[in-house]
Order: C-alpha cells, then structure tokens, then sequence
C-alpha cells in the first residue's frame, strides 16, 4: 500500500505541474515530494520487517 501511494504522489505532481506566477513566483505541489518519499521509506521498512519476520518464524518453525 505504501508504494500505490507513493507513485500517486509523484503521479499526482507531475499531472498538476508547476508554472511561474505574473508576480515571478514558482507555482508547484512542492508538498508532494516529501509525502512521497515518506511513503516510500514506510513501504521499504515494512518490507524489512515482514522479511525478517518470515524469516524468523521459518527457523522456529524447523525446530
């Protein structure tokens, strides 16, 4: 799950855009940059962890 989030974070950056304002300033859903790469650190530590986790409960299970 946190990897479909994170792609539709970056999805969802890339459809809005960014464009320059009349007045010189950057228009953009910096925002999603962060949330996505937060996502993606959840996603790779839960792997972590059910991958230890399995790995933990085939030995005991050889036992």
């Amino acid at each position: 799950m946190p990897f479909i989030l994170t792609a539709l974070c970056f999805v969802a950056y890339n459809l809005i855009g960014s464009e320059v304002l009349p007045d010189g300033t950057l228009s953009e859903p910096f925002f999603l940059i962060p949330i996505s790469w937060f996502f993606f650190l959840i996603g790779v530590a839960w792997l972590i962890i059910n991958i230890i986790l399995s790995f933990i409960h085939k030995i005991k299970k050889k036992i």
